[in-house]
């Protein structure tokens, strides 16, 4: 049985370690050793170096990175600039494979069908740009899809003459059923592609996204999930779902570094595909053997550290359980949802049930500008969100139980 002094012993080393960027073998023996509760979740937080009095709760924009992944990308780019040479560099091959691997199998696919990109819209726009689409066909829309998933349609649309149609969700919708039976009854005999948001950055509300892409798969229709709200959150399977392609962004929940994101395209689909840039390590002809999803990411000079740091992110989430990443980041948003429904004047927008919710936060209040809220909120009370759609508050792993009850009373507070 552990003792407080073995716990506190513990911290310690953690806290130096920490100080020092662990690895994740460093980190794994001593978070195994406090079992479960705040205890555990202190020493995760421990990791992150964040800045005393600051909260940061804006997952759906930015993560913070644990030092693992940080110290990932300095010491690589430190090894870069001291020799550029093409023989230092070879060794980068391997790291973005290992990086590749380690993506396919978080998400449940082959690493034949991963593409390590820049972001979530750059991954979106290879989609609605690579798809060979006519005048007279349609693509059905979530009207809550990020811009990069629900504009740029738009402007494809006006280059090749074909239709967009738009479902609302409201944010009165009582269950998945529901949801999917508003997007049956927009498809049609020209619908070509569903492209969906699987949680909205505006509103939290959660698509039922292995339904729809299993009714758009009866149909014939492409299936398109914007993930950039669930990758590092939800613990995924892309098979499962069943969707054609599926983008995101290492930057959001995933906590892994900056500009990096990921396109999974399904086998079958890759050849349908046609790649938005093609740079060197192409190749010489208009059609390559065995490049699978690779085609999608021959984009010029990488950041070679960057992208070896995507697998450093995802041993992260390992280390602590895809499963147990899920389970406290629905524990910390059920609980602040729980909070802010109890504060005067507030309206939930975000459902509380977690059918129809994950860690996207948002609420508005009676009266009052969310754009003050959120500034006034972090200038009083260092609680970090956003005014996008109401108020946002996205808590992860890097926050406690105790930060979620301070961002309450700091909303509380500057509302009341």
């Amino acid at each position: 049985m552990q003792t407080a002094g073995t716990r506190r012993s513990f911290l310690r080393g953690l806290t130096y370690v920490g100080s020092a960027a662990a690895s994740v073998g460093q980190l794994r023996p001593m978070l195994a050793a406090v079992a479960g509760g705040d205890s555990y979740w202190n020493l995760v937080k421990e990791q992150f170096p964040l800045r005393p009095g600051k909260i940061p709760m804006n997952a759906a924009n930015l993560c913070p990175s644990p030092r693992s992944v940080a110290e990932r990308v300095a010491e690589l780019t430190r090894d870069l600039d001291a020799d550029v040479s093409f023989q230092n560099r070879d060794k980068f091959h391997a790291t973005l494979e290992a990086s590749r691997r380690k993506v396919a199998g978080q998400l449940g696919v082959s690493a034949e069908e991963i593409a390590l990109v820049r972001n979530t819209s750059e991954a979106n726009n290879v989609i609605n740009n690579g798809l060979s689409l006519k005048p007279g066909d349609e693509i059905v829309l979530f009207d809550q899809n990020h811009p990069t998933n629900n504009v740029a349609w738009d402007v494809r649309a006006a280059r090749f003459g074909y239709t967009v149609k738009r479902v609302a969700v409201p944010s009165t919708v009582k269950d998945p059923g529901e949801v999917v039976r508003l997007f049956e009854s927009a498809l049609g005999p020209k619908t070509r592609v569903l492209s969906i948001t699987y949680v909205s950055n505006t509103t939290g509300i959660r698509l039922p996204a292995r339904e729809l892409c299993e009714l758009a798969r009866r149909r014939g229709i492409y299936a398109h999930v914007d993930g950039a709200q669930v990758w590092g959150a939800l613990n995924l399977n892309l098979r499962d779902i069943g969707c054609d392609s599926f983008s995101s962004s290492a930057h959001k929940w995933l906590m892994g570094p900056k500009e990096a994101g990921v396109l999974y395209v399904r086998q079958e689909r890759i050849a349908q595909i046609w790649p938005s840039i093609v740079a060197p390590g192409w190749g010489n002809k208009v059609e390559t053997e065995a490049k699978g999803a690779r085609k999608f990411e021959t984009l010029g000079q990488r950041d070679d550290a960057c992208l070896a740091a995507v697998g450093t992110a995802v041993d992260f989430h390992q280390m602590i359980g895809f499963d147990q990443v899920e389970a406290r980041m629905m524990e910390l948003s059920s609980a602040l949802k729980q909070g802010l429904a109890r504060t005067r004047g507030a309206r939930l927008v975000t459902p509380i049930d977690p059918r129809l919710s994950a860690g996207v936060v948002v609420t508005r209040f009676e009266g009052a500008d969310a754009q003050k809220i959120y500034q006034q909120i972090y200038a009083k009370h260092g609680v970090g969100g956003a005014g996008t759609g109401g108020l946002r508050l996205c808590p992860h792993v890097y926050n406690t139980m105790e930060d979620v009850e301070r961002a309450i009373r700091a909303v509380t507070e500057v509302t009341g």
